[in-house]
């Protein structure tokens, strides 16, 4: 003889609550929980790049800009510019392009401002290319692209801050370049604070842009 077990009263009511929740909120939900899982799987990836130099020969080293103040560099793009002439130096690139627009200054852009302070250290005239029009770092990457396709070029060694460097990679990959990385040095933000929205601010950049080209 068998005998079958009634559901209690509150295991009846939880599902009816479940059952009562219209489809739309349910789909809310599920995309919501993707996307926060996204982002931090991405959060986690602009770590790892940041940690992770990739060090390696390519056709061209890309610094891409910050700001300039009339014709001079700030100090973060002087400090990418100096980290971009020891790999010049060091020959792991024959041609170094600087990367970004003029920013609302009539006068000067990031990337003539980067190329020029490098011809000041002493890299000759023809192993630079400057990228001038990119108003921001998606612009300037694909830009970079259209300038490496022309010349010829297929691998690059991508210069900027650490937690920059792992949207600049795949924003140049999605150009159908092959990138390596080099964040210059001790640039993370300083306090554990500081980092973390340095990172939040980073990979909602790169989502904005993910969605973007969806």
């Amino acid at each position: 003889m068998t005998s079958s077990t009634l559901p209690s009263p509150a295991h009846s009511e939880g599902m009816s609550r479940r059952a009562n929740v219209p489809w739309f909120w349910r789909v809310i939900l599920a995309i919501a929980v993707a996307l926060l899982a996204f982002f931090l799987l991405t959060s986690f990836r602009i770590v790892r790049a940041a940690r992770l130099p990739q060090l390696h020969p390519a056709d061209a080293i890309v610094v891409f800009g910050a700001a300039e103040y009339s014709g001079r560099p700030s100090p973060v793009f002087r400090a990418r510019l100096d980290h971009a002439y020891d790999l010049f130096e060091d020959h792991y690139a024959p041609i170094v392009i600087t990367t970004g627009g003029n920013g609302g200054d009539p006068s000067f852009s990031e990337g003539g401002v980067g190329r020029d302070y490098l011809i000041r250290r002493g890299i000759p005239e023809h192993n630079l290319i400057a990228e001038t029009q990119g108003s921001d770092t998606a612009q300037s990457a694909e830009r970079v692209g259209v300038i490496m396709r022309v010349n010829g070029m297929r691998s690059a060694l991508a210069v900027s801050d650490a937690y920059h460097v792992f949207r600049i990679r795949e924003l140049l990959a999605h150009e159908g370049i092959t990138v390596y990385v080099a964040p210059r040095p001790k640039s993370r933000p300083a306090g554990a604070w500081r980092r973390m929205v340095a990172v939040l601010r980073e990979a909602a950049s790169y989502l904005f842009w993910k969605f973007s080209i969806t």
